[in-house]
């Protein structure tokens, strides 16, 4: 995938839409080895349980026509050479944005707002950030991007009741309604080790539910048993 930006665009998706190029940018990262991804595997992504915010549970029909409109955005891609169609993004390119952005952008359409240092922290499998101080940079240059190259990406909320570090929301879906925004989940700022910990098992869960359920369809489809299966 070319991390080279293209010619900026404003564009606003729907929750469903940003679910589904956000698992995609995910799984590209995440599990290679599975991508690009089927349908199967794609409704699996957008509904786990683990690492979203907010929890969803889409058709495969909501799931394709999200598709359907990703596509001519030049945001998503149909993969071709392969009985089974696979999908994959196409999210730097079709934002403009370089790859630390991207993963930035990613992580705050599946968990919701967050600290830079929970960005951080939770972007460990997608992109490794020398520090706080980077992720900030990042963050701050897609605050301050001007209306010429689309407009501003991300929006830094207003400080939460009892919160240490004002947390940071993407504006792919519109506008954040900065107030509401910033009252809800201001405790989950916390990046303490027990959070930490939490995260990673979390993360390694879901990294094998997604293994067996990938296993368990390439067996599907040749027609052979799952290992530990007569």
């Amino acid at each position: 995938m070319s991390d080279t930006p293209s010619t900026p665009k404003t564009i606003t998706l729907t929750a469903i839409e940003a679910r589904v190029l956000a698992t995609l940018m995910e799984k590209a990262r995440t599990v290679p080895d599975s991508y690009p991804l089927s349908m199967n595997a794609l409704v699996l992504g957008c509904n786990q349980k683990s690492s979203r915010e907010p929890l969803m549970n889409l058709s495969e029909a909501e799931i394709a026509t999200a598709l359907d409109n990703l596509m001519p955005l030049n945001l998503v891609r149909q993969s071709s050479g392969s009985r089974v169609a696979r999908y994959e993004h196409n999210f730097q390119r079709g934002v403009g944005v370089p790859e630390q952005s991207a993963v930035l952008l990613g992580l705050m359409i599946l968990r919701g707002p967050q600290t830079a240092g929970e960005l951080r922290l939770n972007a460990e499998r997608w992109y490794r950030f020398a520090d706080i101080s980077s992720v900030e940079g990042f963050l701050e240059e897609m605050q301050d991007r001007s209306a010429e190259k689309g407009g501003p990406l991300v929006v830094k909320l207003p400080r939460a009741p009892g919160a240490r570090e004002q947390r940071w929301a993407h504006l792919l879906c519109g506008e954040v309604d900065l107030e509401s925004a910033a009252n809800s989940g201001g405790g989950a700022t916390s990046t303490g080790s027990g959070t930490a910990l939490a995260e990673r098992v979390s993360a390694l869960e879901a990294e094998l539910a997604q293994l067996r359920q990938t296993v368990k369809l390439l067996c599907d489809e040749l027609g052979v048993s799952p290992p530990g299966h007569e």
